[in-house]
């Protein structure tokens, strides 16, 4: 094993997957994300599957303001109470009504029981391991309401091109500094299904500077892996959708009860 290959797991060990999206992280994800989540396939999702309908994994509030604004009755929660922060500063700036919780996918205990549980992109995939898949996917079926429906996108990640290690994507923050994200290096381990990257998160504003390196772990699912994780979590998938972007795939689950 190479020293960078050493001190990556090293970091790894160091950083709960939970917590990638806090601190700066979370301050710089609004600027820097690449694209937002159209709300219009979650809301023809929720308006199917029925209400009340909870986002998981719903970070700063794409798609979920969104929905809201189309007056859907749709909660979130999220591990990060930093990008929940951020997701009740959008909703007051817009006015909206919003109601968030604070918990991780693996561990939800919330009040009401869903219609529609659904995940807004494969943020299913940031769950780090098979145990902690299957505690979120238990979690789901306690949550759903009878004859409810979960939708869980999931992909299987490519390794990132040898011509993007190191290149920087920028972007300036309302106060005007420097915000700035780049690809350090990469594992890939087929045998236990992650990829984790090490990604560098920038902040230059005046003389000032804050770096941070956070590992970005994605784990994927073969087909028959996921279905069996639900069917031990008492869910049956009722249906697998390639989506347009070849990689995705929406499964939809439902109680085997």
């Amino acid at each position: 094993m190479t020293a960078t290959a050493t001190w990556l797991k090293r970091k790894v060990r160091a950083v709960d997957p939970a917590d990638f999206y806090t601190g700066i992280v979370a301050e710089l994800y609004g600027p820097l994300k690449a694209v937002s989540q159209d709300p219009a396939p979650y809301a023809a999702f929720v308006q199917e599957a029925g209400a009340p309908a909870l986002e998981l994994g719903c970070g700063d509030g794409d798609p979920l303001l969104g929905l809201r604004r189309l007056g859907l009755d749709v909660e979130g929660v999220d591990s990060s109470a930093d990008m929940l922060d951020r997701c009740r500063r959008r909703a007051r700036a817009e006015g909206l009504d919003v109601t968030v919780h604070h918990q991780r996918m693996e561990a939800l205990d919330l009040p009401r029981r869903y219609r529609a549980v659904f995940l807004a992109g494969p943020t299913f995939n940031l769950l780090p391991d098979d145990a902690t898949a299957l505690a979120a996917l238990r979690g789901v079926r306690a949550h759903l309401a009878e004859g409810g429906t979960a939708l869980v996108p999931l992909f299987v990640p490519s390794p990132t091109p040898a011509e993007q290690f190191g290149r920087v994507r920028t972007a300036t923050a309302d106060d005007g500094a420097e915000l700035r994200v780049s690809v350090v290096s990469e594992e890939r381990d087929e045998s236990a299904r992650t990829q984790t990257t090490l990604l560098r998160y920038e902040r230059h504003h005046g003389g000032g500077s804050t770096v941070v390196d956070r590992p970005w772990t994605i784990h994927w699912h073969s087909r028959e892996g996921f279905e069996s994780l639900a069917a031990t979590a008492g869910l049956t998938a009722v249906s697998v959708r390639d989506t347009t972007e070849a990689t995705l795939q929406e499964y939809r689950l439902r109680s085997t009860d």
